[in-house]
């Protein structure tokens, strides 16, 4: 989906004759969009039944990563429009419609992650919505252009977001903010169980080691003290879209095969040769698998709920009692 340094670009044919087929960077499988995307995607508040005590205000998001925070955080008091909800687009390539523009010019705040991520979403807030403020969690968490994007995986990065949404919220509509207050409490209780599974698995496996094919999961690893032991090869090749060289898959394979690593974290969004075999490389040697996505994936009804089944996955995988 997006194709930036950190994500993995099309792996080149002439790999080897084990490696002829490309792997296609972020390549995602999915069809439909959340139920939680849907609902912000339509501007409908998600986790609210309180009336708002004034208008609610028009918020736009620029991909659903986001979206569902923010609609937990508006609940009745926001219409928020998710931009890329559930959509296998490139954000990097997404080119944004007259609707979209639209949706800019009527917004009250706009939402972006930054970070070279969706820089059209910023654009388009400067020049259709230059009077709304903007929240960018690359701004707020101090992450340069060229950073691992995937701040959405990073536990400060959620706080960070959810505290400046909030701020800029009261700030727009004063009368509404002890609401606002309330609904950022709620998300706190609503992230416990989300906050007590980081803080179990680095209690119970800091050290431990993973390797992934792709680093969308390292903010959250680094977070619960994971050691990365994906080789630096094939980490410089997807830092740089580069492609990997047999060595560096041979690397990765070897690696897994004498069980230098404890758990392969997996993006299931991407398709292609590669990732297949390392994936059976692992489950060969007997290394569990955990299963990880870039954007909330079908079926889930909300960001929590996405984060946490990863992360109950990851427990069991790594041996920590949940």
């Amino acid at each position: 989906m997006t194709r930036s340094p950190y994500r993995s670009a099309p792996l080149a044919a002439a790999l080897a004759l084990t490696l002829s087929v490309a792997l296609a960077a972020c390549g995602s499988d999915q069809t439909a969009p959340s139920a939680s995307s849907t609902a912000a995607a339509a501007g409908a508040s998600t986790t609210s039944s309180e009336p708002c005590p004034t208008a609610p205000l028009d918020v736009v998001v620029s991909v659903d990563q986001w979206g569902d925070i923010v609609s937990e955080l508006g609940g009745a008091c926001a219409k928020v429009k998710t931009i890329l909800a559930g959509s296998s687009v490139d954000p990097h390539d997404y080119e944004p419609s007259p609707a979209d523009a639209a949706s800019f010019a009527g917004a009250k705040m706009v939402v972006v992650n930054g970070a070279d991520y969706d820089a059209w979403a910023s654009k388009l807030a400067e020049s259709s919505a230059g009077a709304a403020p903007v929240v960018s969690a690359s701004e707020v968490t101090k992450t340069a252009d060229g950073a691992n994007p995937h701040l959405w995986y990073s536990p400060t990065a959620v706080t960070a977001v959810a505290d400046a949404v909030t701020a800029e919220l009261s700030k727009l509509d004063p009368q509404a903010a002890s609401y606002f207050g309330e609904r950022r409490e709620a998300l706190t209780t609503t992230l416990k169980p989300y906050d007590d599974l980081i803080a179990k698995i680095k209690a119970g496996a800091s050290g431990k080691s993973y390797a992934a094919t792709e680093g969308i999961f390292d903010y959250q690893a680094e977070a619960m003290g994971l050691v990365n032991k994906t080789p630096e090869g094939y980490q410089r090749a997807s830092a740089n879209e580069s492609d990997p060289s047999p060595a560096d898959i041979a690397a990765f394979t070897t690696a897994l095969s004498e069980k230098k690593v404890d758990v392969l974290m997996y993006n299931t969004q991407t398709e292609g040769s590669i990732p297949e075999q390392i994936r059976t490389a692992a489950e060969q040697a007997g290394v569990p698998v955990v299963d990880v996505t870039e954007t909330v994936p079908p079926g889930q009804t909300s960001f929590e709920a996405w984060q946490d089944g990863q992360l109950t996955a990851l427990a069991k995988a790594l041996g920590v009692s949940t």
